[in-house]
């Protein structure tokens, strides 16, 4: 038997395998259609794997969205610690400023060198020559510490400097410390230079010399921290020049001259000045018989008035790097 469709003649083994191809082809592409929309909706059993496929994708997409939730609620990058950010902060500022600043040293040197020669003309000894060697001798710190650190956080804060200090991860302490005590740094050589000199000179004991270590650094850091709090305060570099150029000189007239020749008021403003502490407690130990419990006394009072400057300082820090 013969069949003629469209001229086309075919037997009936060719209809009948052609049509179980057709039906087949087609059940296939059906079949093949529905499982790769499946397999792409929902995986199938290569893709997406029916037998213990699926559940990887399902555990890659979980897992996925946890990281992503996880990166998107961590920091950037982890807060440094205050001791470690403090002694960067000291490396990088003492490294910017030795070159620059150890000229001016060397002028703050001379200075309280040239106060403690003509002092001698007027000043035989006693109490008066104890005040004006030790007087002098802190006034090195307050000219570095004082003076100087205003200037540069006025120019800093004057020059956007303190953004970029604003955007490491560092504690603000740590910015204000780190600059303090590289400042500070520079007086030891000057103040041991006009120490050792003025007792000389005056011919007072050598013995109680060792005091510096900790009258150093205590009046630093209280003069330090006041020059910053100006220097961060002014509004303008120029202001915050004349903060510390003022507050060098009544350290100069208040802390080298003795006290008891001042009037009342004088005194009260004198034991408002940070540094007056400092210089009482370096002055008691040229005494024949040096009273150490004052001289601890004094020196407390320093550090406390110390930590209360350099505090003053930090809020002035992060209020100024915020504005």
């Amino acid at each position: 038997m013969r069949t003629t469709v469209k001229s086309r003649t075919r037997t009936d083994g060719d209809v009948m395998a052609h049509g179980v191809a057709g039906v087949v082809g087609a059940r296939t592409g059906a079949e093949a259609g529905a499982g790769t929309g499946a397999d792409e909706g929902a995986g199938t059993d290569e893709g997406a794997g029916t037998d213990g496929g699926a559940e990887p994708v399902r555990e890659g997409a979980d897992s996925g969205g946890q990281e992503a939730g996880q990166d998107a609620g961590a920091p950037l990058a982890p807060r440094a610690r205050m001791w470690p950010a403090l002694a960067a902060v000291y490396r990088a500022q003492l490294s910017r400023a030795r070159v620059a600043r150890i000229p001016l040293l060397f002028v703050a040197t001379f200075q309280s060198l040239g106060i403690m020669v003509l002092m001698r003309g007027v000043v035989d000894g006693g109490a008066e020559a104890r005040a004006v060697v030790a007087g002098s001798s802190v006034l090195v710190v307050a000219f570095v510490a004082l003076n100087l650190l205003a200037q540069y956080f006025g120019q800093l804060r004057a020059g956007g400097g303190l953004d970029h200090y604003a955007t490491l991860p560092v504690p603000a302490a740590s910015v204000v410390l780190g600059a303090a005590a590289a400042y500070a740094s520079f007086t030891v050589p000057g103040v041991v230079v006009t120490a050792v000199t003025g007792s000389v000179l005056f011919q007072l004991p050598l013995g109680g010399l060792w005091v510096l270590v900790a009258v150093v650094p205590l009046a630093g850091a209280a003069l330090a921290g006041l020059g910053a709090a100006l220097g961060l305060l002014a509004p303008r570099p120029e202001l915050a020049t004349l903060g510390g150029q003022l507050g060098m000189s009544a350290a100069l007239l208040l802390g080298v001259l003795p006290a008891g020749g001042l009037p009342l008021v004088v005194r009260w403003a004198r034991d408002l000045l940070p540094s007056t502490y400092g210089v009482e407690a370096f002055a008691r130990t040229f005494e024949p018989h040096p009273d150490w419990a004052r001289v601890v006394t004094d020196l407390g009072v320093c550090a406390a008035v110390g930590v209360l400057s350099l505090a003053v300082a930090t809020r002035a820090y992060r209020w100024a790097a915020t504005r």
